[in-house]
Parts: structure tokens; sequence; C-alpha cells
């Protein structure tokens, strides 16, 4: 069975199944325990913080770099020593399994694999 971070990210359109509950609390637990849920459920979030500007801007590139990969693209936002990160799957406004597969990603190049 493939981990959560070698996963591809499925096509995300309209017509895309959001999480319920359940299953939202099964994918939480399978990426780093700083990602979190926002208050309805709908978005996971994450700060990143770096010592550096330069570090800063190469987290960007990278997350920037698996966006495009799985062509599912967070919300970033960045500035002197930090980035937050917000998932979320737009089309259908809930969270999908692209949405955990991308921060498991990002988990992953971070060294905080979790699953």
């Amino acid at each position: 069975m493939l981990k959560l971070f070698e996963k591809k990210c499925n096509n995300c359109e309209k017509d895309a199944l959001g999480l319920n509950k359940s299953e939202i609390s099964h994918y939480i637990s399978k990426i780093n325990q700083q990602w979190k849920l926002n208050h309805n459920g709908k978005k996971i979030s994450r700060r990143f913080n770096f010592p550096i500007y330069s570090k800063t801007i190469a987290f960007v590139n990278a997350v920037a770099w698996i966006a495009t990969q799985e062509g599912h693209h967070p919300l970033m936002r960045m500035g002197y020593g930090y980035c937050d990160v917000t998932y979320t799957t737009t089309s259908i406004d809930a969270l999908t399994e692209n949405d955990f597969i991308c921060a498991a990603k990002i988990d992953y190049i971070m060294k905080g694999e979790v699953s």
C-alpha cells in the first residue's frame, strides 16, 4: 500500500467529492501534527519557519514544484523567515484526498514524514 506522500493527486473538478469528518480524521492522522484543520473543516494549514530569507524562498519554490507536479495548488503567504501553507479544494469548497497528499509531500521534503 502506498504511503500518502507516494500517491498522485486525482483530477479535482466540480464533480469531486469532499471528505466527510471521519475521512478527514483519518487523513489528518497521516500528516504532521502541525497541520491544523480550520474551524469549518474545509482547510488545513501549517506555518513553516526558517532562519533566513533564502531558505524561505527555497521552500516556496519547492512547494510550487509540488503544486505543478500534482496539479493542486495551495495558498501560500510568506515573509521573512516564514511561510504559511493552506490547502483546500476550491472547486468544491471542501477537503479532498489531494489536499492531504500535497501536505504529506511537503512533510516528506521537510523530513517530517508521518505515513
